[in-house]
């Protein structure tokens, strides 16, 4: 069964912000997900993803960028995780669903 992004957004959502108890998904820092077939091997894949930080000083940064490679290189068929951290657009909060709203209080 091939690969889509809506799995590895799903699986994503196991890394949790350690400062804002909110998965990265919800708190809307994934940008792109990209899940690219391995030419000749069928049902591998390399997945590229861009995200950004709450703030360019993120104390969180590298351990939001090593779980969320670890968790979705754990997915059936990946072979490689290529997480950028990108800062543009820079995350406000407006990019939240409303679960994280819900969560965080914010109205």
């Amino acid at each position: 069964m091939p690969l889509h992004e809506d799995q590895v957004r799903e699986v994503l959502k196991k890394v949790i912000d350690p400062e804002l108890f909110v998965n990265i998904v919800d708190l809307g820092l994934v940008y792109v997900v990209d899940v690219i077939p391995r030419p000749g091997a069928p049902e591998e894949y390399d997945v590229k993803i861009e995200m950004t930080l709450t703030s360019p000083m993120c104390p969180a940064g590298p351990q939001l960028v090593s779980q969320s490679k670890q968790f979705v290189g754990e997915l059936p068929g990946v072979k490689q995780v290529d997480v950028k951290v990108v800062m543009d657009p820079p995350w406000t909060q407006d990019r939240m669903t409303e679960a994280a709203r819900d969560q965080l209080g914010i109205f």
